[in-house]
């Protein structure tokens, strides 16, 4: 994470699903991920893909982010991030079934951090 320039606690922001950005409201699924950063976060210049999983089962969504892949034709990088709960980003509105997440945002924080817990 050094090499990258990446420290414990860096944020930026990220649409959530590479599929559905800049909409109201978005449905995750269980499973993986593809988000676009919409800011520079360390040497990793927007608007990189970071890949990942997400949980559903619980009343918020939970997103770690495994790996990141630079838009300037470099190679995938491994990181350690997640997508944080600020102001409601990340709770599951009613109506979210079984497997799925159901969004106010499509937009969201993510912070790098030392491990997953």
């Amino acid at each position: 994470m050094r090499y990258l320039r990446l420290f414990v606690g860096e944020s930026a922001s990220v649409e959530l699903d590479a599929n559905q950005s800049l909409t109201d409201a978005i449905t995750l699924y269980e499973g993986p991920i593809e988000s676009i950063l919409d800011e520079d976060l360390g040497l990793l210049d927007a608007p990189a893909r970071l890949y990942g999983r997400v949980w559903t089962s619980g009343p918020q969504v939970v997103i770690r982010y495994y790996e990141a892949q630079p838009l300037d034709g470099g190679d995938n990088v491994p990181i350690c991030a997640v997508a944080r709960l600020g102001m409601g980003q990340l709770r599951k509105r009613s109506g979210s079934k079984p497997g799925t997440a159901i969004l106010g945002s499509s937009r969201a924080g993510v912070f790098i951090v030392d491990s997953f817990r």
